[in-house]
C-alpha cells in the first residue's frame, strides 16, 4: 500500500501545498501558517489523514476554510474542530452534497492504483462529512491569522457560496475550483456561468495578485492567467453561449464546460 498519498511542497516559509497527486483530481489544499493560528483551506478527498500532515508542520490551532462544499473539497473536515463556510454552502455542509455516495465512492478510487491508497484507507468505511460549521464566512470578511491577514472573497458559479481567499501583503489568491488549469466547470445544475464570469472578473480587478494556488493541477500558475480565464469568457459571452448547455470552449492550457 501506498507510503505517501500527500505531497508537501513549501510555497514559503509558513504557506505549504498538500497535495494529492495519486489522484486523478489532483487536489490542493493550503496551509497557511500565521503567529497565533493556522488556516487549513480545504481539507482534501479524505482518502489519507491530512491532519497528520498539518500536525507536523505546526502546532498551532487550526481553522479550515472551506472554498466550497464538493466531496473532493471536504474529505478530511471531520479531523478538524474549526470550520468556516461561506452562507450559500451551508445547507450543502450541514445536510450533505446531492449526490449517491456511491457515485463519489466511484469517483474516489477511479484511476488509482490499488498500491498507491494509504494502508488505513478503505472505500467502505468511506462517509461524506457534513455537520454544523463553526463559523459562516462573508464577503470582503478578514481573518487575522496573527502577522497575516486573509480576506474571503465571495466567488459563485462553481458553487453558490464558493470563496477565493486573498492575501494581498504576499500577493497570494487562493482560487479554489473557480481557477485552475484545466476544465472549469460552470455546467452543473448547481453552477451558474454568469456568477462564474462576474467572479472571474472580480479576482481580476483586485490590486495586487502576485501568485494563484489553485485547488487543482499545475500549482505553477502565472497571474496573467487570470486575464485569459476572463478574455475567454467575454469571447463566449459575445457569442451568447454563456449559459447551461453552452458547450465545452477549449483555450489551450483551460477549457470551460457549460
Amino acid at each position: 500500500m501506498g507510503k505517501n498519498w500527500f505531497t508537501v511542497e513549501k510555497i514559503d516559509n509558513k504557506t505549504f501545498s498538500i497535495s494529492e497527486y495519486n489522484h486523478w483530481e489532483n487536489v490542493h489544499s493550503y496551509l497557511v501558517i500565521g503567529s497565533k493560528i493556522a488556516c487549513l483551506i480545504d481539507t482534501g478527498l479524505g482518502i489519507g489523514n491530512i491532519k497528520e500532515i498539518t500536525d507536523k508542520l505546526t502546532d498551532l490551532p487550526i481553522k479550515v476554510i472551506t472554498t466550497h462544499v464538493h466531496w473532493d473539497h471536504i474529505g478530511g473536515h471531520s479531523l478538524y474542530d474549526d470550520i468556516s463556510v461561506h452562507k450559500n454552502d451551508f445547507k450543502w455542509m450541514r445536510n450533505g452534497i446531492p449526490l449517491p455516495i456511491d457515485e463519489i465512492k466511484k469517483n474516489l478510487v477511479k484511476d488509482v492504483k490499488e498500491e498507491a491508497f494509504p494502508k488505513e484507507f478503505n472505500i467502505n468505511n468511506y462517509c461524506l462529512f457534513t455537520g454544523e460549521p463553526n463559523h459562516i464566512l462573508s464577503d470582503n470578511e478578514k481573518i487575522d491569522l496573527g502577522g497575516r491577514e486573509l480576506v474571503i472573497l465571495h466567488t459563485p458559479g462553481h458553487s453558490s457560496g464558493h470563496i477565493c481567499i486573498y492575501e494581498r501583503e504576499g500577493g497570494y489568491l487562493y482560487t479554489g475550483d473557480l481557477l485552475y488549469k484545466g476544465t472549469l466547470y460552470a455546467f452543473y445544475p448547481s453552477t451558474n456561468p454568469v456568477d462564474f464570469y462576474k467572479s472571474i472578473i472580480k479576482i481580476s480587478e483586485l490590486d495586487y495578485v502576485e501568485k494563484v494556488l489553485p485547488g487543482h493541477n499545475d500549482i505553477n500558475v502565472n497571474k496573467k492567467f487570470i486575464a485569459e480565464v476572463r478574455q475567454a469568457f467575454e469571447e463566449i459571452k459575445e457569442k451568447d453561449l454563456l449559459k447551461h448547455g453552452g458547450g465545452l470552449h477549449e483555450y489551450g492550457s483551460f477549457k470551460i464546460k457549460l
